[in-house]
């Protein structure tokens, strides 16, 4: 299978696609990945590190034609190919391709998968690379140019069914993600669905246990689009906060990762982050095969269920994908859950003892990706 993989630069894309590699080493697939920007410099020796996108553009795509040239003249020998190369680029020439389409033609590749992550995570690369001519709004921007342009390359080359979209992640299950899509095809692909914002709202430490467990043990058993492995939400309410006290920089991270963030470039990117949630969590729906939702108990006996939640079970109902809940209140669950749901469980065990004895995923084996 061949792959391309797509997304901005701060990524660290390599080291992503490397634990691809790995995960796929240990099942005995071997994988070749094949880094255009840095094949490009081994072609340009002459070209200072991290100073390839002000080179004239002539000279630019006559680099990244000669190098695609040779990853085609490799393309028969691989068993399993990943090429790693961009979409778009925003620079000082402005906003431009970073690909050619006969090339991209010739090697028709079987997937096309953007990669995406955290805001604060990419700051923190490209300011740890000593790239810092960027704000916010521009790193916001820059992540939906990847994503429209690598889906339309993938809707012209291979048409519908060839794109998608995934996650950089921070623990190791998005790399499994895309080592599925690559060595699994016949793996059910699944979007998990939970509250998020609302639990952290409410406090409730053990609905937040329970929907870590449900993403874990998801993940074991499915190719999983979790959409809170990108969670941008938790950035706004600080930004108004600080707005209001005259705090011109907040932290965000670990300790070894501390991304120094202006507030007013965090204000500025509120309606982009609501905004993407919104439009990203529908396209992971429509790429995935059916929809798990886990609906939480709060104190009181009250049902975590969040609006966004709701709108997710519609969406997966109207685009006629499967559609399961796992509904832990003790009170019954409303029309709008049980009329768009395939199958409610009142477990998560029970769920997964379903899925089990129906065959919707094999049973865990030895040196599985996914156990």
């Amino acid at each position: 299978m061949i792959v391309v993989v797509t997304g901005q630069v701060g990524l660290d894309k390599a080291q992503f696609i490397q634990q691809v590699v790995e995960m796929a080493s240990t099942e005995g697939h071997q994988i070749i990945s094949y880094n255009v920007g840095q094949m490009m410099y081994s072609e340009a020796p002459d070209v200072a590190p991290g100073r390839i996108l002000d080179l004239p553009l002539s000279r630019l795509n006559g680099l990244r034609r000669s190098v695609f040239k040779d990853i085609l003249a490799r393309k028969a020998t691989a068993p399993h190919m990943i090429v790693n190369t961009h979409a778009t680029f925003r620079w000082r020439h402005g906003l431009f391709y970073a690909f050619d389409y006969d090339q991209m033609k010739k090697l028709d590749a079987d997937l096309y998968v953007s990669v995406v992550d955290n805001i604060e995570r990419v700051h923190w690369r490209l300011t740890r690379d000593e790239h810092t001519d960027h704000t916010l709004k521009d790193l916001m921007v820059w992540r939906e140019e990847e994503i429209l342009a690598t889906e339309l390359l993938a809707q012209i080359v291979r048409g519908h069914g060839h794109f998608y979209i995934c996650s950089r992640g921070v623990d190791g299950t998005a790399a499994r993600t895309l080592a599925g899509l690559m060595l699994h095809a016949d793996q059910k692909k699944v979007y998990l669905s939970f509250p998020m914002s609302h639990l952290t709202q409410e406090g409730s430490c053990q609905a937040l246990a329970e929907v870590e467990a449900f993403r874990r043990e998801m993940k074991r058993h499915f190719i999983c689009f979790d959409p809170g492995d990108v969670d941008e939400k938790h950035l706004c309410n600080p930004a108004l906060k600080a707005a209001e006290e005259g705090k011109r920089v907040l932290e965000f991270g670990p300790s070894s990762q501390k991304a120094l963030l202006e507030t007013s470039q965090l204000l500025e990117i509120i309606p982009d982050i609501d905004g993407q949630i919104y439009a990203r969590d529908f396209k992971l729906i429509d790429q995935s095969d059916m929809i798990i939702s886990l609906v939480p108990e709060l104190d009181g006996g009250r049902p975590a269920l969040a609006s966004g939640v709701e709108r997710e079970l519609q969406h997966a109902h109207e685009a006629t994908k499967e559609v399961f809940v796992i509904w832990r209140p003790k009170v019954e669950p409303s029309p709008f859950v049980t009329q768009t749901a395939t199958k409610v469980f009142r477990s998560l065990q029970e769920a997964v003892d379903f899925f089990l004895g129906e065959g919707y995923c094999p049973a865990l084996s030895a040196g599985s990706l996914f156990g």
